[in-house]
């Protein structure tokens, strides 16, 4: 018989969170493991190996890796935007910002004198 492990599937939406424990046979992979926690015909929007991505304790992780006691799988929801697209955005506000807060400042100092 061999030994069994414990494992955690998580998958996560803005207002709904589910964590399925599971118990399963040493050697279990990812992929099977998820497949077994029943989270892919419950959120049938899931695409393991396409827009979704897999890790385990928060690092990336592959279809095939072998699981081993007391990891925590989890699925990853596809990002909404592209990270780097959202700092420029930022950054270019920021200046904006800047350089109106300038102005003002000039202008303050305008009256005051």
């Amino acid at each position: 018989m061999s030994a069994q492990i414990h494992v955690e599937i998580v998958y996560a939406l803005k207002d709904v969170q589910r964590v399925v424990p599971l118990v399963v046979a040493e050697g279990t992979t990812l992929e099977a493991a998820v497949a077994r926690s029943g989270l892919l015909e419950e959120f049938p929007e899931i695409e393991l190996g396409g827009r979704n991505k897999t890790g385990v304790w928060g690092k990336i992780a592959k279809a095939d890796t072998v699981l081993r006691d007391r990891d925590r799988v989890e699925i990853y929801r596809p990002l909404v935007a592209d990270p780097k697209e959202v700092r420029r955005q930022r950054a270019a506000e920021g200046k904006v910002m800047k350089k109106g807060a300038g102005e003002a400042d000039a202008g303050e100092s305008a009256t005051a004198a």
